[in-house]
């Protein structure tokens, strides 16, 4: 069975992490004051740990659901982060909404550090989230993502491949950029 790792159990990361045990992974999770109560999924089976190096000794895919790019740098490449417990072999996949050069960057240290990279960026709300109906906009390689697309399913109805690594950042980027320009000019014709 595939060992799952979650960094980020905030409002979405919540909703994924509950509909990935629902399927019936097992999970590992970062302990931190910023996630939602976890007591649910410790319940149904989920470990805690300590550090991001801890969740990548003990998972096989790594799921980051983090704020931002500084953020996933500090979780990916800090001293006691998942470069420094990642598995040959492992994947990482960033669902933040994140810069897509630094995207780049840090797919390419985990490629340096044995592992492989999707970014998966989200779209919709944490109500999608715990209904496992999220929009996923993934960038990398595409036998990668289909290799993930069953974990994925868990939490998305939607994955599209937007292209390389980067790619799915690219697109969440458009879609905000999109999307607030739309909201800005309906409040400036109120």
């Amino acid at each position: 069975m595939t060992h799952l790792g979650m960094i980020g159990i905030g409002l979405m990361g919540h909703g994924i992490a509950t509909n990935l045990q629902k399927h019936g992974h097992a999970l590992t999770l970062l302990d931190h004051p910023g996630n939602q109560p976890l007591e649910a999924l410790i319940t149904g089976g989920a470990q805690t740990v300590a550090t991001p190096m801890a969740v990548a000794q003990h998972s096989d895919i790594i799921i980051v659901c983090v704020t931002g790019s500084p953020q996933v740098e500090a979780v990916l490449t800090g001293e006691a982060g998942v470069l420094n417990g990642l598995k040959p072999g492992s994947i990482v996949i960033d669902c933040s909404t994140a810069v897509p050069t630094s995207t780049v960057q840090l797919a390419q240290q985990v490629s340096a550090a044995g592992g492989r990279f999707l970014d998966a960026a989200m779209t919709r709300t944490p109500k999608e989230a715990a209904a496992g109906k999220l929009n996923l906009l993934v960038g990398g390689d595409a036998d990668l993502l289909a290799l993930c697309h069953p974990i994925l399913a868990c939490f998305a109805e939607n994955i599209v491949h937007a292209g390389p690594v980067g790619a799915g950042h690219q697109m969440k980027l458009l879609h905000n950029y999109v999307s607030l320009g739309s909201v800005a000019l309906l409040s400036e014709a109120a």
